[in-house]
């Protein structure tokens, strides 16, 4: 059992902080794990070009090994020694949205271990828009592999605590750097010479990513569910994001949506299962009789993506058995809100 060290940075002034961040640093330089936040989640940091220091995070993680990993740099220039080669659409994507929540996939060097990859021959990378996590890098002097900072199958960090809740006494240090900016992980594409494919959705949206390229398209594994896929993105494979009780999706016209939890709550009730359902602002006071929990306005998905993993996380701290959950439309970033719920549910949808 490691004795985890907890450090707040300041995320306008990382280097008001600097004592903490070379510590950090000094602590991935010996292999050693870091949790530090970035505007998606919080990620579990390595040094990704060490085998050895990989292997940790799969272990503190309990994650499956062919679950590949995200690299994070801290300038466009570092990705060219990770890479066989970036085509003209990858540096369009590289100009236009990094630093920011959007990860490319392209074929990987020498120098990143299958371990990193998933045993896969395709690096995922991005560079974080975040003042802490850029700082860390830079300080470190290599690229950092670095999933979300949870218990594999939990929902993902979006502060310092639901880390530390998790991976106490398994990882050496968490950064403290507050709340992230989105709440959900980057939005990932594999690119080839002709087009990009989306593997999981983000808060960069498709729509976002026709604006500046062509041949955009969806894999078909985000719209269906099929457990035999080939993970070439982290979060595509396996139930992720799920808190302990059972989640259920309603979907359909929003008035047999708030009818049908509702007889499930009540039902619930008298059975004395403990339930809750997630509502939207619009309707949570159609369930004013049970217990709830608000996700924000249906009119800000936005809103909703960044409360989504807290208030799952929240389910937990309540000790809730199940959990009903109204459907969001699948467009812009509506469609990275129901990938993560139609994980954490396993894909148990009621439609109505």
């Amino acid at each position: 059992m490691l004795d985890t060290i907890f450090e707040k940075v300041d995320n306008l002034n990382p280097n008001n902080d600097i004592v903490a961040l070379k510590k950090a640093a000094n602590i991935l330089k010996n292999n050693g794990l870091v949790a530090f936040p970035t505007e998606t989640v919080y990620g579990l940091g390595a040094n990704a070009l060490e085998e050895e220091a990989v292997k940790k995070i799969y272990i503190a993680k309990g994650r499956p090994s062919d679950n590949p990993l995200i690299v994070h740099i801290a300038d466009k220039k570092d990705i060219y020694p990770l890479v066989d080669s970036v085509p003209k659409n990858a540096l369009i994507l590289m100009e236009k949205f990094w630093p920011g929540a959007l990860t490319i996939i392209l074929k990987k060097s020498s120098i990143i271990p299958k371990t990193t990859s998933g045993g896969l021959d395709t690096v995922a990378v991005r560079i974080p828009n975040n003042k802490i996590a850029l700082s860390l890098i830079k300080e470190c002097g290599f690229p950092l592999a670095a999933p979300s900072a949870n218990t594999s199958t939990k929902p993902s960090p979006t502060i310092a605590s639901h880390v530390y809740n998790d991976l106490k006494g398994k990882i050496d240090m968490v950064i403290d750097g507050g709340s992230c900016d989105f709440g959900i992980e980057s939005t990932v594409v594999e690119v080839c010479e002709n087009n990009i494919t989306i593997l999981r959705p983000g808060s960069i949206t498709k729509e976002m990513l026709d604006n500046v390229v062509d041949n955009v398209t969806i894999d078909k594994s985000i719209l269906n569910y099929n457990t035999n896929i080939l993970a070439k993105s982290p979060g595509m494979k396996y139930k992720h994001y799920a808190p302990l009780g059972d989640i259920f999706i309603i979907d359909g016209n929003i008035d047999n949506i708030v009818s049908y939890i509702s007889n499930c709550l009540e039902n619930d009730k008298k059975n004395n299962i403990k339930s809750i359902v997630i509502a939207s602002d619009e309707t949570i006071n159609n369930y004013s009789s049970f217990d709830t929990l608000s996700i924000g306005s249906r009119k800000n998905l936005e809103l909703i993506a960044k409360n989504l993993f807290k208030t799952l996380r929240e389910c937990d701290n309540l000790n809730i058995n199940k959990i009903y959950i109204e459907s969001f439309l699948e467009e812009g970033i509506g469609l990275a809100v129901m990938n993560r719920l139609k994980k954490a549910a396993n894909y148990k949808i009621i439609r109505v």
